[in-house]
């Protein structure tokens, strides 16, 4: 599949003193007036990603609907600072503020893996702001895991073991494996189900923050993230409605396994929709995922 070309415009906005990349389409014409009533809508990349991650969902949903999307400190274009003390808590302050200073209105935040856990987290931190919130594959512990790394921190632990993810020259090492093209790919057709829109554009989207000073720095916190309150404690406080878009042959969460456990704590306003598809679905099978996406959309209406 080729992308569309992404009708989108790039803009300057700094969080915590440090320029971020973002960027916002909507559309022109007749619907123009229609998306300025509609909920606006974030989009929330995953560990290592980049807004690049959304080539095929930004075109279609900024159609219908004011779109913005950006890459989290630390990641993609966005800087990568040593100083801010990277994980759940700082990527969710990020969005409170995006949404807050650059939205100021009804949003819709969507996540995928990393990024999903981020955007729970900011859907409940905004109250009644939030429209709605897209979790796809979303990473992060339930209070009853607190002690068992989950996400990207049990993933390492599982593939590479304790020894290493605590030794600092070791990680070094693998830092350097792991932004080879060789092994972006391979790593990616591991994720991916259906491997045909695993090309060359995203392994270049994936190479190129890896090469930016500071990048070492951030994938250190791989080990650690995410930071920040249990996802049914965020279930718990978030007001919005929510939608779970499952990829249910994920390898690297046990999408089957973690879906009863989103079940049991998701609030009463939850919408499912199973997706044969790996880690990330949005890029996987984006027709699917947009289908799905713009119906549950057009229902909070």
């Amino acid at each position: 599949m080729t992308s569309l070309t992404i009708p989108a415009v790039a803009e300057a906005w700094t969080f915590l003193g440090h320029p971020i990349h973002c960027l916002s389409s909507r559309p022109d014409g007749p619907e123009a007036e229609a998306a300025a009533a509609r909920p606006a809508i974030l989009l929330v990349h995953g560990f290592g990603a980049s807004i690049d991650h959304w080539r095929f969902n930004i075109p279609v949903l900024a159609q219908h609907y004011e779109v913005h999307a950006l890459d989290l400190l630390g990641f993609g274009r966005s800087a990568k600072p040593a100083g801010p003390r990277y994980g759940g808590a700082l990527w969710c302050d990020q969005l409170v503020a995006y949404v807050q200073e650059r939205i100021g209105r009804p949003t819709v935040l969507v996540g995928n893996s990393l990024g999903g856990y981020a955007a729970l987290a900011a859907g409940a931190a905004l109250g009644e702001l939030p429209a709605g919130v897209v979790l796809l594959n979303a990473a992060g512990p339930f209070s009853d895991e607190q002690r068992e790394p989950k996400g990207w921190g049990a993933i390492a632990r599982r593939t590479i073991g304790s020894a290493l993810v605590q030794s600092p020259l070791l990680q070094r090492l693998l830092f350097e494996n792991l932004r080879r093209p060789a092994t972006v790919r391979r790593t990616l057709n591991q994720v991916y189900i259906d491997r045909t829109n695993v090309n060359d554009e995203l392994v270049a989207s994936i190479l190129r923050p890896s090469r930016d000073p500071g990048a070492f720095g951030v994938f250190r916190t791989v080990f650690d993230i995410p930071r920040g309150q249990p996802l049914d404690e965020l279930f718990a406080q978030l007001q919005a409605p929510l939608l779970l878009l499952w990829g249910i042959r994920d390898p690297w969460i046990n999408a089957a396994g973690r879906r009863g456990a989103f079940q049991r704590h998701a609030p009463a306003r939850t919408t499912e929709v199973v997706l044969q598809a790996g880690h990330c679905p949005h890029d996987e099978v984006p027709e699917q995922v947009n289908r799905a996406m713009l119906e549950w959309l057009a229902d909070l209406s």
